[in-house]
């Protein structure tokens, strides 16, 4: 297996655990995680194709969802591991779901924010993908400034408000530094509508998963209960007074969540039940 050479930051020695961020951030989106358990992993954190420092060559253009998948497992394989946990927020949860489906050797555990298994509805699915194009070509015309600031505005991340101005013009810096052409042919290859739907293989994936969602996201709570229903060994965690991007809104609370259950999935034989909620106060 080979990949294309997606730039990949690495932290601390031990079991692996690779992280994915969403969409417009980078590896250095998740640094604030990779710094808590470089202790007792070794983080491996790439920017996904078309983002941050993985453009040109390991870029999206001409890939598909597939593809990036591929490049991940070749990635942990590369990096001389068999197999890591792995932490994917958004995007980076579809494809962490997408490897454990594709690559059940290589994936140890999951831990997913914010995650859904593709669209379900041929329909809906072939209509997020219209949007997701229009989308694309706004970003082509318009610029990385005018669709940044289109992103930030969105419903979705209007809980970050409350982090204060100084984090969201951090957030905004790290997005701009992407570039426009790149995300635009990522989000034709990786957007939810391009995504080959994996609900049937859901039953079969015999990985301990975590899926965790903001008590505030109503609709990715929803479909984190979803996804629990369908999957062998799934717990769902709500976290209290959060929305959409747990892991900055409420960083001690899911990093309380997220220990606890990577120490259960490095035990020799740990008891993940199935359908389990617990919720996180803040």
């Amino acid at each position: 297996m080979s990949a294309r050479c997606l730039h990949l930051e690495r932290r601390g020695r031990g079991p692996a655990l690779v992280l994915l961020h969403g969409f417009t951030g980078s590896g250095r989106s998740l640094a604030s995680v990779a710094n808590a358990f470089e202790q007792e992993f070794e983080t491996m954190a790439p920017d996904l194709p078309g983002h941050g420092r993985s453009v040109g060559e390991a870029g999206a253009v001409g890939r598909d969802f597939d593809d990036c998948v591929d490049d991940l497992a070749a990635m942990l394989e590369s990096a001389g591991h068999d197999r890591a946990h792995w932490l994917g927020y958004s995007m980076g949860a579809r494809l962490a779901l997408a490897c454990a489906v594709r690559y059940p050797e290589r994936v140890a555990s999951l831990l997913l924010v914010g995650a859904r298994a593709g669209i379900e509805d041929p329909v809906e699915r072939a209509a997020r993908r219209r949007a997701d194009e229009a989308l694309a070509a706004r970003l082509e015309a318009q610029g990385i400034e005018v669709f940044v600031d289109e992103w930030m505005a969105q419903p979705l991340f209007e809980t970050q408000r409350r982090l204060g101005s100084g984090f969201l013009a951090a957030e905004r810096c790290a997005r701009l530094a992407n570039d426009a052409r790149e995300l635009a042919a990522s989000l034709r290859a990786l957007g939810p509508g391009a995504q080959p739907p994996l609900f049937d293989s859901l039953p079969g994936l015999q990985v301990p998963v975590l899926l965790v969602a903001g008590a505030l996201d109503r609709r990715f709570v929803a479909l984190a209960h979803d996804l629990a229903r369908r999957l062998p060994q799934a717990e769902v965690c709500e976290i209290a007074d959060a929305g959409h991007a747990v892991h900055l809104e409420q960083p001690g609370a899911f990093l309380l969540a997220a220990r606890d259950f990577t120490r259960r999935a490095e035990r020799p034989a740990p008891a993940f039940p199935s359908s389990t909620v617990q919720e996180i106060a803040s």
